[in-house]
């Protein structure tokens, strides 16, 4: 009979010892905090600076290599706007900046220029590149990434994970099963737009997550709750699954959406964001066992780094377009500039 009672324990027990909390993004620390390129001015984020000058071609990274480097600094984030918005002065006046928050210190502040005609409308705000799930390297104090060799037997961490238990991750957040929460620590002026956070799981689907509406003053979390969690063990649907070689699956921040409703205010919205935490269950629990499967076969190490490869060539293709364009924008000042010398 005793031995019957610590069994029900431990069933009504089981979920909530498996259950994880971490937070997937934090924003306050994105601040740039190395200086790449000319300048003394902090211009990018050290942890999450990327090089994308070895697929430029050899001309370009010859010449501009030492420069063409970007990072989820919170400067270099975009605000895309609905294609029936993206007129020249709603795009030009649609950036992410740091701002200064006196309770968490460093945020990220958000303007957004909505047409003022009375229909819907939509804005993400999307990292700069697509955060890789898969990169193993470190960064010095000058700007120097130096890949980290895998031994293939010790898990070797992906500078956008959490570095250690319990801190923030830099947007990505691996062994995720099931998701029952999300929440976003956001800054209203109580305007009526819509939030939804973008996430994307191992296989590349993106999803929408409705968080709620920002008609609120001062700093708030919106909570979404996922209504098909099952709590309750016995109502899942339980199957097994093959463990080796199937890696690890993960989930990293897309962006965010601001949707803007036809009858609802339009101009100008400003917003601010600390970070984006989710509830999960565990994919995978961790073990011992008899035989280091990973050692002998090397199967997910070579997995990881051909998509790592894939992820790079993906990314920095969109960067070194950017980059080239970038060099074409004429930096002349305006011919009414009090600065000019020749007035």
């Amino acid at each position: 009979m005793k031995q019957m009672l610590i069994l029900v324990v431990i069933a009504m027990l089981a979920v909530p010892l498996f259950a994880e909390e971490g937070v997937l993004i934090d924003f306050s620390l994105l601040a740039a905090d190395i200086t790449v390129g000319d300048g003394d001015t902090p211009n990018q984020n050290q942890q999450t600076l990327m090089d994308f000058s070895h697929v430029a071609g050899a001309s370009f990274a010859d010449r501009y290599g030492a420069v063409m480097k970007t990072s989820l600094a919170i400067r270099n984030w975009e605000v895309v706007l609905a294609s029936s918005s993206r007129t020249v002065q709603n795009m030009s006046l649609s950036f992410t900046r740091e701002a200064a928050s006196r309770e968490f210190g460093t945020v990220m502040g958000v303007r957004i220029r909505f047409p003022v005609e009375p229909f819907n409308s939509w804005a993400k705000i999307l990292p700069p590149f697509d955060i890789p799930a898969y990169e193993i390297s470190e960064v010095d104090g000058d700007g120097t990434i130096t890949p980290i060799e895998s031994d293939g037997i010790h898990s070797v961490k992906s500078r956008f994970e959490a570095q250690e238990e319990g801190a923030p991750a830099y947007g990505v957040i691996k062994n995720v099963g099931v998701i029952r929460e999300v929440k976003v620590r956001v800054y209203g002026l109580n305007f009526p737009h819509g939030l939804s956070t973008i996430l994307i799981d191992s296989f590349g689907n993106e999803r929408n997550i409705f968080m709620g509406y920002l008609q609120f003053d001062e700093w708030n979390e919106l909570i979404w709750r996922n209504p098909a969690y099952m709590t309750e063990v016995r109502n899942r649907d339980i199957r097994l699954y093959p463990l080796y070689p199937y890696s690890t699956p993960f989930v990293k921040f897309g962006g965010f959406l601001i949707q803007r409703d036809a009858a609802r205010t339009g101009g100008d919205f400003v917003t601010y964001f600390k970070d984006v935490s989710i509830i999960y269950d565990l994919a995978v629990l961790d073990t011992e066992r008899d035989i280091d499967d990973e050692a002998i076969w090397n199967i997910i190490q070579t997995r990881e780094e051909a998509r790592k490869v894939w992820e790079m060539e993906r990314f920095g293709q969109n960067q070194v377009l950017r980059y080239l364009e970038q060099q074409r924008q004429a930096t002349e000042l305006p011919f009414n500039d009090p600065r000019r010398q020749d007035q």
